[in-house]
């Protein structure tokens, strides 16, 4: 614990800062005070299905808006996240996936962080994650970002596990008129979008494009899977040392309509030439690119006065995602040599697949009950995975251990390395808020599940939320989630590194949190939350012992972890603001006693606001990662410790209808590295990026 005593000094936090009081108090409501104490920055809606007091959400929540993204200087959603408590954004060695480590729940794809947009989930069937070919999120049509630390499966179900992730994008009332803009930078970074706000007759319209790209960092691997596998069979096909391959290209669309009680929202989400990171078996790969598409769509009807005592409402929603490998995978590069056999043109691996998911939910509210909302809701979603394709230079032989073939082609028929699979759920949930008393909620509610493939699950979850005075507000939480097996943990066949497993089961976490928001004065807001977590059922990767090469998904694993959050804002005066966030945490392996690796025991993130007149606004970030353990087993020494300072300058509204912005990351230059996974394939870990620059201008048009 030896950052507290930095503190007290940095004690920072991405909280939206009060305004100030207009009235006095003898003038003012209970609520009303409230109301001006807190401000509407400080509502969520995903804490319960409905907006509320962030102060009074039976959840421990976060809710970033537009303002705080433009002052952190982010033109990429890790960058804003990295910022929240408790929250660390680590990599993964394929494609430099993002994984967002929340309370040292970490995983190779990070499938127990559910992802939504606009509600409704972003999750790839093939891993249970966001997938890895996401590439990046930009900023630009983000309206708000809502996230929750702890279990959310009593309302969204699988995957919120460790914590759920809201984007809201932008409607016609956050962009009126038309905004053009374009950023470029360091590595080759670049981009332009347009985003316009107004109504066609009674629809309002809100439209978002933007094209992109980057050559991406190239940090250097200094060795990698395959220079331990040179030494084992003599041979010299490693590439390392060599660069990271972390280019892609990006092209994002939005369409929002919204029409009285009717909401149309429709995306489109492009990546190609996508590299593969540190390589996709840990092997640098310069060569291999991917290419994804996600297009979906979701139109929502509701009616908060339904009738005198009911609202509802319900949605519909269609995600259709295609993977595909452009330029083939060389799991091990040209040269390599396995018992079976020499690859002259490397180890190589092609996998497609295209899926298709559609859901379909509704709810009803009940308000007749004096001091209760009655919450009921179901919903139907399927899941399908319709196309798979494997095109590879191998087979295994009846061992499990590849064998060189010659030429790459399609093995969809002979030796695939997924069928197609499908996957239906129906499910229900209830939840009650009840006002007890006066200053004292209690928020119950729970959800089942029912899948096709692995049977049913309940996860209930109860809050009690208690006003102790205008300014204190405890709470105390308790909560059950769980995580689906992927397709690719259930149903893989013919992988070399893992294969599935169709009978298991779920993950399971309990947790139980206590937290206390103080408005220690009209200027300083503190928060702190404690929390424990009981994890059973993880899946993990078990060795083939039979055929000497691999792992097969078992639910092995079980943990237990405790920690803390502490978050600050303090605005000094109407032109200096400082914010942040200090978090602890400890996980167990229940196994080993060890700690559970990779996740950083303690993050200390910081920031700076000042305005400047006549020139701007100056924002200095500080971020400290720190006391990242290895995974037990792995004998490397510890993973090096971090700290970065960037600076991010904003122009505002100053030149008139133009705004400039300059973000400088790692100013330092230091060097960052994300854990690489045991047994330490790549020695080193994986190198993030250097000192970097981007500039931004925007020309604003308003109707």
């Amino acid at each position: 614990m030896r950052f507290l005593p930095c503190v007290s000094a940095l004690l920072l936090a991405a909280l939206p800062f009060p305004p100030a009081l207009a009235a006095g108090p003898g003038d003012l409501s209970e609520e009303e005070e409230l109301s001006l104490v807190y401000g509407d920055k400080s509502s969520v809606s995903i804490a319960t299905g409905a907006a509320q007091a962030l102060r009074r959400a039976p959840a421990v929540a976060t809710v970033i808006t537009a303002e705080d993204i433009a002052a952190i200087g982010a033109n990429d959603l890790d960058q804003v996240l990295e910022t929240v408590p408790g929250l660390h954004v680590a990599r993964s060695a394929i494609n430099y996936e993002p994984l967002y480590i929340a309370r040292g729940i970490f995983s190779v794809n990070n499938p127990q962080m559910l992802m939504l947009q606009n509600g409704v989930p972003m999750t790839t069937l093939l891993t249970g994650s966001r997938g890895t070919l996401w590439a990046g999120y930009p900023v630009e049509h983000i309206a708000r970002i809502e996230i929750i630390r702890g279990p959310g499966s009593a309302l969204y179900g699988a995957d919120a596990y460790s914590g759920v992730i809201n984007i809201i994008t932008k409607s016609a009332a956050d962009t009126p008129g038309t905004h053009f803009a374009a950023g470029g930078g360091s590595f080759g970074t670049r981009d332009a979008c347009v985003q316009h706000g107004g109504s066609l007759g009674p629809v309002a319209v809100a439209a978002y494009l933007r094209v992109g790209g980057t050559d991406g960092f190239r940090s250097l691997v200094t060795a990698d899977a395959q220079s331990a596998r040179d030494k084992t069979f003599g041979t010299h096909a490693s590439l390392a040392p060599g660069p990271v391959n972390t280019g892609s290209d990006a092209v994002d669309a939005n369409l929002d309509l919204a029409l009285e009680q009717w909401r149309l929202r429709a995306g489109y989400k492009l990546r190609s030439h996508i590299g593969t990171g540190a390589g996709t078996a840990s092997a640098l790969d310069p060569v291999g690119q991917g290419h994804s598409e996600r297009l979906h769509a979701d139109l929502s009807w509701a009616a908060p006065d339904f009738s005198a005592n009911w609202s509802v409402g319900a949605t519909a929603s269609v995600l259709e995602f295609k993977q595909r490998i452009t330029t083939d995978l060389r799991l091990s590069p040209p040269g390599t040599r396995f018992p079976t056999g020499l690859f002259p043109d490397g180890f190589i691996g092609h996998p497609d697949t295209s899926e298709r998911q559609i859901r379909l939910s509704a709810f009803a509210q009940y308000h007749g009950f004096s001091g209760h909302k009655l919450r009921f809701g179901a919903g139907h979603d399927d899941l399908d995975m319709y196309h798979t394709a494997t095109f590879k230079n191998y087979i295994f032989n009846p061992a499990g251990v590849p064998v060189p073939t010659g030429p790459v082609i399609d093995y969809s028929r002979i030796q695939p390395f997924l069928l197609p699979q499908r996957r239906q759920v129906s499910y229900f949930n209830v939840q009650d808020e009840w006002q007890f008393a006066r200053d004292w909620a209690l928020t119950a509610g729970v959800r089942r599940d029912r899948y096709s493939d692995f049977g049913a699950t309940t996860n209930p979850r109860v809050a009690v939320v208690w006003d102790a005075a205008l300014d204190l507000t405890a709470k105390l939480l308790y909560g059950r989630a769980f995580r689906a097996p992927s397709f690719n943990e259930q149903y893989g066949i013919n992988n070399p590194v893992q294969r599935g497993n169709p009978d298991l089961q779920p993950e399971r976490i309990a947790t139980l949190e206590a937290a206390l928001g103080w408005q220690a004065s009209q200027h300083l807001q503190l928060n702190l939350n404690l929390f424990r977590n009981e994890l059973q059922d993880i899946i993990r990767g078990v060795p083939n012992p039979q055929a000497g090469t691999g792992a097969t998904f078992h639910n092995t694993g079980n943990q237990r972890s405790k920690g803390l959050e502490l978050e600050a804002v303090w605005q000094a005066s109407r032109s200096l603001q400082l914010a942040g966030n200090y978090a602890y945490q400890r996980s167990i392996d229940s196994a080993t006693g060890l700690d559970a690796g990779y996740a950083p025991r303690h993050h200390l993130n910081g920031r700076l606001d000042l305005q400047v007149p006549g020139m701007g606004v100056f924002s200095p970030q500080l971020n400290r990662v720190a006391d990242r353990h290895r995974a037990p087993g792995d004998t490397r020494p510890p993973i090096p410790n971090y700290t970065t300072l960037d600076l991010a300058f904003s122009s505002g509204r100053l030149l008139r209808n133009w705004e400039i912005s300059v973000a400088l990351r790692n100013l330092f230059n230091a060097d960052v590295r994300e854990p690489s996974l045991a047994p330490g394939v790549i020695p080193n870990d994986l190198p993030m990026a250097p000192r970097s620059i981007y500039v931004r201008a925007v020309f604003l048009n308003r109707q």
